[in-house]
């Protein structure tokens, strides 16, 4: 079966978002009960959002409606840099994965900014 990808599909800050949203999950599957009903279940909901948000964004159909979603997605992406910081202070990420996620947090928030000013134009 041959799927055909959409926009939002090959959007690089989607893809990263994706990557971000797939690490989490990962990490977040291996900790103890409390720690995922707690800040790991906020965790993943905003990395989630971020992707997730993009996708909705770009169906809509107005520049103007992509724009705000968008903007929603970057709130995520702020909102999953403070779960991280929770996570690492409470002892829940090792220093690999604060590193590898905060490193993709970097990445992303300079090119969800760029893109949301590309929109519409």
């Amino acid at each position: 079966m041959n799927r055909r990808k959409t926009g939002f599909e090959n959007l690089h800050v989607y893809l990263l978002a994706e990557q971000i949203g797939d690490l989490v999950w990962d990490i977040v599957h291996k900790w103890e009960r409390f720690a995922k009903d707690t800040v790991g279940k906020q965790l993943i909901n905003s990395a989630d959002s971020i992707a997730a948000n993009i996708a909705e964004g770009t169906g809509r159909g107005s520049f103007a409606d992509n724009k705000r979603f968008a903007k929603i997605a970057r709130g995520s992406l702020f909102e999953v840099k403070h779960w991280l910081k929770r996570a690492q202070s409470r002892g829940l990420l090792n220093k690999n994965e604060d590193e590898r996620l905060r490193s993709l947090v970097d990445e992303l928030i300079p090119r969800l900014s760029a893109y949301i000013n590309s929109i519409g134009k």
